[in-house]
């Protein structure tokens, strides 16, 4: 039996890249080991191409990449970078460690 409180906390991140540069890998390497490391089974990824998908970069107003956009648990969080400062993130998005 799974334990409804701990599905009640998934994390839900959006990730907004552009192409494969350095900075756009290093990030999506650096959220996924803190995703596995901090939030185990607990989190939907989704990564977001702006070079493929330019509407979205519109529609969620980046205006840097890397983004990284926690949209659940509440409050919603922001960063910018490649998210190599893992305490830092786990901070910002209020990530217990």
């Amino acid at each position: 039996m799974e334990n409804h409180n701990a599905q009640s906390k998934k994390y839900a991140f959006t990730l907004f890249i552009s192409g494969m540069s350095p900075k756009s890998s290093h990030a999506v390497e650096n959220i996924k080991q803190i995703c596995d490391t901090y939030c185990a089974d607990n989190y939907d990824l989704k990564i977001i191409d702006i070079s493929t998908e330019k509407e979205k970069a519109v529609e969620y107003q980046i205006v840097g990449i890397p983004t990284l956009i926690k949209t659940a648990p509440d409050p919603q969080r922001i960063i910018l970078g490649d998210l190599s400062d893992t305490q830092k993130v786990l901070k910002i998005l209020d990530i217990q460690y």
